[in-house]
């Protein structure tokens, strides 16, 4: 895919060897558990996943959501244990990497030792952009943000770029939970910006109607495309 950089054979090779299997998980289900020491390295290859953080009273943080080619776990292996959880929004299907993979890509292939650098740089930033909109963007412009990021990096996964809507398997409580929000003035927000004509979520399908106007509502940096990014 165009989002996606090619790889030399010798990389794939090493990508092939350190590679464990391949799991099946259904919606809902748990991939890393708050404090978990033993979790190995995953790339989600279909489907949608979070990371998140949970308050001792059971209120959750959502920090980022997953999609296809994100590479799961580098956090973890910085520390002696999980920091945050995984959990899965959709049935989803994850890539096992045995847990000194991290090592091994680093030791062998410096190009694909930067690539890892890279995407966990870059899933800082889209940490950087929620923690900028439950900060200092008001609820418009917290949900304007989320639609558009989620869009674009969805749209850019599907052949037509999105022109049939893309998957949204978010509820109105996962979006209250990653922008701080409550339930009531979630579902009061996203009612006022499809009435004014800027998006619809139809039977679990988003489809942007003013990408122009939400990206001005939101302030957005840029356009919000994903850039080309490497693939472990």
């Amino acid at each position: 895919m165009a989002l996606f950089q090619a790889h030399e054979p010798a990389e794939l090779e090493l990508v092939q060897s350190l590679k464990r299997r391949d799991m099946l998980l259904s919606a809902g289900q748990a991939l890393i558990q708050e404090g978990q020491v033993d979790a190995p390295l995953y790339t989600l290859h279909r489907g949608w996943a979070f990371r998140f953080k949970t308050l001792s009273d059971g209120r959750r943080q959502i920090l980022n959501f997953l999609l296809a080619g994100d590479f799961i776990g580098v956090q973890q292996k910085m520390g002696d244990a999980a920091a945050h959880g995984v959990e899965t929004l959709t049935e989803a299907v994850f890539c096992v990497f045995q847990r000194d993979s991290l090592w091994e890509i680093h030791r062998r292939s410096p190009t694909m030792g930067f690539n890892v650098t890279w995407l966990t740089a870059h899933e800082e930033s889209l940490v950087d952009d929620t923690l900028l909109s439950v900060g200092r963007r008001s609820a418009e412009e917290r949900i304007a943000m989320l639609l558009i990021l989620l869009f674009k990096r969805a749209a850019a996964l599907q052949e037509d770029a999105g022109a049939k809507g893309v998957p949204f398997p978010l509820t109105q409580q996962h979006v209250a939970d990653a922008l701080g929000l409550s339930l009531v003035h979630t579902n009061k927000t996203l009612r006022k910006l499809e009435k004014r004509g800027l998006h619809q979520i139809i039977e679990g399908r988003l489809f942007m109607r003013d990408v122009k106007a939400l990206g001005r509502l939101a302030d957005l940096y840029g356009d919000g495309r994903p850039p080309v990014r490497p693939l472990v």
